[in-house]
């Protein structure tokens, strides 16, 4: 079975998860290349990412601080084709990765994944908890599919992660700052 590799590395700042692969992007190898995906377009616009970026282009996210992966790494054409089992072993997965990673913020990309990686209900937006010592935030699903929120909608979370992840790096540029201040004795 094709899918996709994880774009992962130890130096993420930002890790964005996905249910799973659709089956074209799993055929043509780049992450959110199902028509209507409006995943590109929100990195770019929210400020995340400084140029326009392409399914093609999805090994470049990491020249961004940006990791990518699935929960779930069998494409198929929604969700709810995921077996139980399936996000069973997922997790399992995913939490070795993401402890081994110690990313800043992760992004659930849709409640569904989200739901099915903690076993807890959400609301969109930033969580009050945190996992592996990083911000939570879980998106409204950018998949062509789930019209459930407006473009509009969505690039308004996308430019909330930006504005998270640029707390976080100010917080973490003051703590070294005052580290090199003790240090000077």
């Amino acid at each position: 079975m094709k899918t996709l590799p994880d774009l992962l590395s130890n130096g993420s700042k930002l890790v964005i998860i996905g249910c799973n692969p659709s089956p074209v992007s799993a055929r043509i190898g780049c992450y959110y290349a199902g028509r209507g995906n409006q995943f590109w377009s929100l990195l770019h616009e929210s400020g995340l990412v400084p140029e326009r970026l392409k399914p093609l282009d999805s090994v470049r996210v990491t020249e961004f601080g940006i990791g990518l992966t699935d929960l779930v790494k069998r494409p198929s054409r929604s969700s709810s084709d995921v077996l139980a089992r399936e996000f069973a072993v997922g997790r399992k997965l995913l939490h070795r990765k993401l402890k081994r990673i110690g990313p800043s913020v992760l992004v659930f990309n849709g409640k569904v994944v989200y739901q099915q990686f903690t076993g807890t209900r959400c609301q969109y937006g930033l969580q009050k908890e945190r996992l592996y010592g990083a911000s939570v935030y879980v998106l409204p699903s950018t998949s062509g599919r789930c019209a459930r929120a407006s473009y509009k909608q969505k690039l308004r979370h996308f430019r909330g992660i930006h504005k998270l992840l640029q707390i976080q790096i100010d917080r973490r540029d003051r703590q070294s700052q005052i580290e090199t201040i003790r240090k000077v004795k």
